[in-house]
Protein backbone atom coordinates (compact mmCIF):
# COMPACT_ATOMS: atom_id res chain seq x y z
CA UNK A 1 0.00 0.00 0.00
CA UNK A 2 1.17 3.46 -1.19
CA UNK A 3 1.46 6.29 1.70
CA UNK A 4 0.24 9.33 -0.01
CA UNK A 5 1.83 11.46 3.03
CA UNK A 6 5.53 10.01 2.23
CA UNK A 7 7.57 13.20 2.56
CA UNK A 8 10.71 11.37 1.25
CA UNK A 9 8.83 11.42 -2.02
CA UNK A 10 7.34 15.08 -1.82
CA UNK A 11 8.77 17.76 -4.68
CA UNK A 12 11.69 19.76 -2.91
CA UNK A 13 10.52 23.30 -3.24
CA UNK A 14 13.12 25.83 -3.31
CA UNK A 15 13.16 28.23 -0.25
CA UNK A 16 12.06 32.12 -0.50
CA UNK A 17 15.02 34.77 -0.85
CA UNK A 18 14.96 36.39 3.20
CA UNK A 19 14.78 40.33 2.59
CA UNK A 20 17.75 42.16 2.45
CA UNK A 21 18.87 42.94 6.31
CA UNK A 22 21.97 45.93 7.10
CA UNK A 23 23.90 46.03 9.95
CA UNK A 24 25.20 48.88 11.36
CA UNK A 25 28.24 49.64 12.79
CA UNK A 26 28.74 51.19 16.43
CA UNK A 27 32.00 52.14 17.76
CA UNK A 28 33.14 53.05 21.61
CA UNK A 29 33.73 56.45 20.84
CA UNK A 30 29.79 56.62 18.44
CA UNK A 31 28.13 55.37 21.74
CA UNK A 32 30.24 58.39 23.94
CA UNK A 33 29.29 61.15 21.82
CA UNK A 34 25.82 59.96 21.37
CA UNK A 35 25.27 59.42 25.26
CA UNK A 36 27.38 63.15 25.59
CA UNK A 37 24.59 64.68 23.45
CA UNK A 38 21.61 63.36 24.96
CA UNK A 39 22.94 64.70 28.76
CA UNK A 40 23.50 68.06 27.07
CA UNK A 41 20.05 68.13 25.69
CA UNK A 42 18.72 66.70 29.55
CA UNK A 43 20.18 69.15 30.63
CA UNK A 44 18.72 72.12 28.63
CA UNK A 45 15.50 70.91 29.14
CA UNK A 46 16.46 70.89 32.95
CA UNK A 47 17.73 74.35 32.91
CA UNK A 48 15.09 76.50 30.18
CA UNK A 49 11.91 73.85 30.77
CA UNK A 50 11.95 72.17 34.32
CA UNK A 51 13.51 74.34 37.07
CA UNK A 52 11.88 77.52 35.85
CA UNK A 53 8.26 76.13 35.36
CA UNK A 54 8.49 74.47 38.25
CA UNK A 55 10.73 76.10 40.91
CA UNK A 56 10.54 79.55 39.82
CA UNK A 57 14.53 78.85 39.32
CA UNK A 58 15.98 80.22 35.94
CA UNK A 59 19.82 80.04 35.54
CA UNK A 60 19.88 80.92 31.75
CA UNK A 61 17.56 83.79 31.46
CA UNK A 62 15.01 81.73 28.36
CA UNK A 63 12.50 80.50 31.90
CA UNK A 64 11.33 84.61 32.02
CA UNK A 65 11.40 85.39 28.16
CA UNK A 66 9.40 81.93 28.04
CA UNK A 67 6.96 83.10 31.48
CA UNK A 68 8.27 79.99 32.83
CA UNK A 69 9.47 81.40 35.18
CA UNK A 70 6.39 83.49 36.80
CA UNK A 71 4.68 80.16 36.19
CA UNK A 72 7.48 78.40 39.11
CA UNK A 73 7.07 81.23 40.93
CA UNK A 74 3.49 81.01 41.63
CA UNK A 75 3.70 77.34 41.98
CA UNK A 76 5.65 77.66 45.05
CA UNK A 77 3.68 80.56 46.55
CA UNK A 78 1.02 78.13 46.62
CA UNK A 79 3.32 75.36 47.77
CA UNK A 80 4.23 77.54 50.35
CA UNK A 81 0.76 78.13 51.33
CA UNK A 82 -0.58 75.08 51.14
CA UNK A 83 2.33 73.94 53.52
CA UNK A 84 1.12 77.20 56.34
CA UNK A 85 -2.31 76.01 55.70
CA UNK A 86 -1.26 72.38 57.06
CA UNK A 87 0.59 73.73 59.75
CA UNK A 88 0.01 76.83 61.27
CA UNK A 89 2.66 77.73 63.86
CA UNK A 90 2.50 80.44 66.50
CA UNK A 91 4.32 83.52 65.90
CA UNK A 92 6.41 84.43 68.80
CA UNK A 93 8.13 88.42 69.03
CA UNK A 94 11.71 88.55 68.44
CA UNK A 95 13.27 89.19 72.03
CA UNK A 96 14.70 92.44 70.12
CA UNK A 97 11.46 93.62 69.35
CA UNK A 98 9.90 93.29 72.94
CA UNK A 99 12.91 95.34 73.84
CA UNK A 100 12.30 97.90 71.92
CA UNK A 101 8.46 98.47 72.68
CA UNK A 102 9.54 98.54 76.62
CA UNK A 103 11.79 101.64 76.21
CA UNK A 104 9.05 102.95 73.77
CA UNK A 105 6.64 103.03 76.55
CA UNK A 106 9.31 103.75 79.09
CA UNK A 107 10.18 106.85 76.94
CA UNK A 108 5.94 107.87 76.59
CA UNK A 109 5.80 107.38 80.37
CA UNK A 110 8.77 109.87 81.30
CA UNK A 111 6.95 112.27 78.60
CA UNK A 112 3.73 112.13 80.61
CA UNK A 113 5.70 112.69 83.62
CA UNK A 114 7.84 115.54 82.49
CA UNK A 115 4.09 117.14 81.47
CA UNK A 116 1.98 116.46 84.54
CA UNK A 117 4.86 118.10 87.38
CA UNK A 118 3.74 121.05 87.17
CA UNK A 119 0.23 120.97 87.09
CA UNK A 120 1.01 118.39 90.19
CA UNK A 121 2.96 121.60 92.09
CA UNK A 122 0.49 124.65 91.26
CA UNK A 123 -1.72 124.22 94.12
CA UNK A 124 0.96 124.79 96.97
CA UNK A 125 1.15 128.48 96.94
CA UNK A 126 -2.69 128.57 97.58
CA UNK A 127 -2.18 126.57 100.77
CA UNK A 128 0.55 128.76 102.30
CA UNK A 129 -1.49 132.14 102.06
CA UNK A 130 -4.23 130.56 104.12
CA UNK A 131 -2.29 130.33 107.46
CA UNK A 132 -1.39 133.69 106.85
CA UNK A 133 -4.60 134.97 106.65
CA UNK A 134 -6.08 133.34 109.91
CA UNK A 135 -2.61 135.11 111.62
CA UNK A 136 -3.90 138.75 110.83
CA UNK A 137 -7.62 138.22 111.41
CA UNK A 138 -6.57 137.08 114.92
CA UNK A 139 -4.39 140.35 115.40
CA UNK A 140 -5.40 142.36 118.76
CA UNK A 141 -4.33 145.53 117.57
CA UNK A 142 -7.78 147.48 115.53
CA UNK A 143 -6.12 149.62 113.56
CA UNK A 144 -3.47 147.03 112.59
CA UNK A 145 -6.37 144.85 111.22
CA UNK A 146 -6.59 146.94 107.82
CA UNK A 147 -2.83 147.09 107.15
CA UNK A 148 -2.78 143.68 107.57
CA UNK A 149 -5.63 142.62 105.40
CA UNK A 150 -4.64 145.24 102.12
CA UNK A 151 -0.97 143.60 102.03
CA UNK A 152 -2.38 140.02 102.23
CA UNK A 153 -4.91 140.96 99.31
CA UNK A 154 -2.13 141.40 96.90
CA UNK A 155 -0.40 137.68 97.35
CA UNK A 156 -3.80 136.55 96.79
CA UNK A 157 -3.77 137.97 93.68
CA UNK A 158 -0.03 136.31 92.71
CA UNK A 159 -0.83 133.17 93.86
CA UNK A 160 -3.64 133.18 91.27
CA UNK A 161 -1.17 134.60 88.60
CA UNK A 162 1.04 132.22 89.81
CA UNK A 163 -1.34 128.87 89.73
CA UNK A 164 -2.10 130.06 86.33
CA UNK A 165 1.83 129.96 84.74
CA UNK A 166 2.22 126.39 84.67
CA UNK A 167 -0.93 125.37 83.17
CA UNK A 168 0.22 128.02 80.32
CA UNK A 169 3.64 126.14 80.30
CA UNK A 170 2.04 122.77 80.33
CA UNK A 171 -0.36 124.20 76.96
CA UNK A 172 2.99 125.27 75.92
CA UNK A 173 4.53 122.29 76.18
CA UNK A 174 1.96 119.81 75.05
CA UNK A 175 1.95 120.24 71.75
CA UNK A 176 6.10 120.32 71.28
CA UNK A 177 6.22 117.22 73.15
CA UNK A 178 3.33 115.06 70.64
CA UNK A 179 5.56 117.24 67.32
CA UNK A 180 8.89 115.55 68.99
CA UNK A 181 7.24 111.79 69.65
CA UNK A 182 5.25 112.06 66.34
CA UNK A 183 8.87 113.47 64.39
CA UNK A 184 10.50 110.19 66.64
CA UNK A 185 8.09 107.58 65.19
CA UNK A 186 8.02 108.98 61.85
CA UNK A 187 12.12 109.17 61.26
CA UNK A 188 12.49 105.66 62.94
CA UNK A 189 11.36 103.68 59.45
CA UNK A 190 12.98 104.22 56.17
CA UNK A 191 9.98 102.88 53.62
CA UNK A 192 6.20 102.65 54.70
CA UNK A 193 3.09 101.27 52.30
CA UNK A 194 -0.12 100.38 52.27
CA UNK A 195 -2.15 98.31 49.74
CA UNK A 196 -5.61 97.43 49.95
CA UNK A 197 -6.33 93.33 49.39
CA UNK A 198 -9.69 92.03 48.03
CA UNK A 199 -10.30 88.58 49.16
CA UNK A 200 -8.50 85.92 48.07
CA UNK A 201 -5.89 88.41 46.48
CA UNK A 202 -2.18 88.26 46.95
CA UNK A 203 0.83 90.92 47.17
CA UNK A 204 4.33 90.42 46.93
CA UNK A 205 6.83 93.40 48.49
CA UNK A 206 10.91 93.18 48.51
CA UNK A 207 13.70 94.32 49.96
CA UNK A 208 17.58 94.50 47.43
CA UNK A 209 19.83 93.09 49.77
CA UNK A 210 23.35 92.18 49.96
CA UNK A 211 24.25 88.60 51.63
CA UNK A 212 24.50 89.38 55.41
CA UNK A 213 22.35 92.97 55.67
CA UNK A 214 19.69 93.01 57.91
CA UNK A 215 16.74 95.21 57.53
CA UNK A 216 13.59 95.75 60.33
CA UNK A 217 10.12 95.71 59.42
CA UNK A 218 6.90 95.86 60.58
CA UNK A 219 3.86 95.05 58.94
CA UNK A 220 0.31 95.31 60.38
CA UNK A 221 -3.31 93.97 58.88
CA UNK A 222 -4.50 96.99 60.64
CA UNK A 223 -7.19 94.52 62.50
CA UNK A 224 -7.66 91.68 60.43
CA UNK A 225 -5.82 89.09 59.20
CA UNK A 226 -3.49 87.25 56.44
CA UNK A 227 -1.26 84.37 55.29
CA UNK A 228 2.06 85.41 54.82
CA UNK A 229 5.20 83.62 53.61
CA UNK A 230 8.50 85.74 54.24
CA UNK A 231 11.16 84.33 51.44
CA UNK A 232 14.48 85.40 49.22
CA UNK A 233 15.62 84.65 46.03
CA UNK A 234 18.52 85.93 43.66
CA UNK A 235 21.65 84.11 42.46
CA UNK A 236 20.00 81.22 41.41
CA UNK A 237 19.08 80.42 45.35
CA UNK A 238 15.76 80.27 46.74
CA UNK A 239 14.84 80.33 50.60
CA UNK A 240 11.82 80.10 52.80
CA UNK A 241 12.17 82.02 55.90
CA UNK A 242 9.27 81.81 57.46
CA UNK A 243 5.41 81.33 57.26
CA UNK A 244 2.26 81.95 58.57
CA UNK A 245 -1.62 81.35 58.87
CA UNK A 246 -4.34 84.07 60.27
CA UNK A 247 -1.60 86.44 61.65
CA UNK A 248 -2.82 90.20 62.37
CA UNK A 249 0.73 91.58 62.58
CA UNK A 250 4.49 90.98 62.78
CA UNK A 251 7.75 92.94 63.86
CA UNK A 252 11.71 92.07 63.55
CA UNK A 253 14.51 92.01 61.71
CA UNK A 254 15.19 89.72 58.39
CA UNK A 255 18.99 89.06 57.63
CA UNK A 256 19.34 88.50 53.72
CA UNK A 257 20.90 84.94 53.02
CA UNK A 258 22.44 85.59 49.91
CA UNK A 259 22.54 88.65 47.68
CA UNK A 260 18.79 89.32 45.79
CA UNK A 261 15.51 90.33 46.67
CA UNK A 262 14.35 89.13 50.01
CA UNK A 263 10.59 90.41 51.30
CA UNK A 264 6.83 88.72 52.31
CA UNK A 265 4.07 87.30 50.20
CA UNK A 266 0.64 88.58 51.92
CA UNK A 267 -3.00 86.63 50.74
CA UNK A 268 -6.38 87.31 52.38
CA UNK A 269 -8.22 84.95 52.53
CA UNK A 270 -11.01 86.23 54.81
CA UNK A 271 -14.13 87.56 52.65
CA UNK A 272 -13.46 91.01 53.89
CA UNK A 273 -11.04 93.50 52.37
CA UNK A 274 -7.97 93.85 54.10
CA UNK A 275 -5.64 96.97 54.03
CA UNK A 276 -2.02 95.95 54.54
CA UNK A 277 0.51 98.36 55.59
CA UNK A 278 4.32 97.74 55.64
CA UNK A 279 7.25 99.83 57.19
CA UNK A 280 11.12 99.55 56.58
CA UNK A 281 14.34 100.22 57.93
CA UNK A 282 17.77 99.36 58.15
CA UNK A 283 20.00 97.68 55.42
CA UNK A 284 18.85 97.70 52.04
CA UNK A 285 19.19 99.14 48.51
CA UNK A 286 15.76 99.85 47.84
CA UNK A 287 11.86 98.51 48.70
CA UNK A 288 10.48 96.91 45.22
CA UNK A 289 6.61 97.32 45.33
CA UNK A 290 4.00 96.80 42.97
Amino acid sequence: MNNKFDITRAPQVPPRAGAKIRSVETTSGGLIRSTMLSGVAALAVLTIVYLPSEYGIDPTGFGAVLGLTEMGQIKQQLYAEAEADAAATPVVLDPAVMARLDRMEAQLLAIGAIIGAPVTEAPAPTVETAPREEVVVVEPEPQAAPEAVSPEATPVVEDTATNSEPAAEAAAIEPAVEAAVAEAITSEWRDEVSYTLAPGEGIEVKLVMEEGQTARFEWTANGAVVNYDTHGDGSGQKISYETGRGVPEQAGELTAAFTGNHGWFWRNRTDAPVTMTLRTAGDYAELKAP
